[in-house]
């Protein structure tokens, strides 16, 4: 019933990982900034003479032995933790992890999922007649606003179009829900 291509797979899990910590790094945002001496505001002016009044010499009341000055080596907007990696390796991972989670009972094979208004109430009724306890993503073949909707506010529930689906979303929840119409998407996505 489900294409081997796709749910057949040997999980590798070093790829897996690798796609993993990729799709992590991209993810990451860096908040922890400490201004440096050039980004401090005030500190144009030389706070005195370079000669002949007894003290040491200063170029800026901005510089980070004075108080209110720069940070010498704290952490900086301008690290960058973007890394890239292969496309086939990418669509590979995911597919392990497709076939991982078929294998292990954990993803839900659905005829047709549809709901006659875009209600919370009815999403949950549905789910609670499914096998399922946990996290759960549910794979739309397309955007289905209504069920889109539907889903955004029950906890531990997310909604994903089968198009943008990648290893490191697939790992973070238990199971899986996606109506066939979704591996006829994911075929023409990524087997071409």
């Amino acid at each position: 019933m489900l294409p081997k291509e796709i749910f057949g797979l040997e999980i590798n899990p070093d790829l897996v990982y690798q796609v993993a910590t990729v799709l992590m790094a991209k993810r990451r945002q860096v908040i922890a900034h400490a201004k440096d001496r050039s980004e401090v505001r005030g500190g144009g002016k030389k706070p005195w003479r370079q000669k002949g009044t007894g003290r040491a010499r200063h170029g800026s009341s901005r510089s980070p032995i004075w108080k209110g000055g720069g940070v010498t080596f704290g952490p900086s907007k301008k690290r960058v933790f973007y890394r890239d990696i292969n496309k086939k390796m990418k669509t590979k991972a995911a597919f392990m992890v497709l076939s991982a989670k078929a294998k292990d009972n954990l993803l839900v094979v659905l005829e047709d999922l549809s709901l006659e208004k875009p209600k919370t109430k009815l999403m949950v009724e549905v789910l609670k007649k499914l096998p399922v306890k946990g996290s759960i993503l549910i794979i739309l073949p397309g955007l289905k606003r209504e069920l889109v909707r539907a889903a955004r506010n029950i906890p531990k529930v997310e909604t994903m179009e089968a198009r943008n689906i990648n290893a490191l979303d697939l790992l973070s929840f238990k199971y899986l829900i996606m109506p066939k119409e979704s591996i006829k998407t994911i075929k023409e996505t990524f087997l071409k």
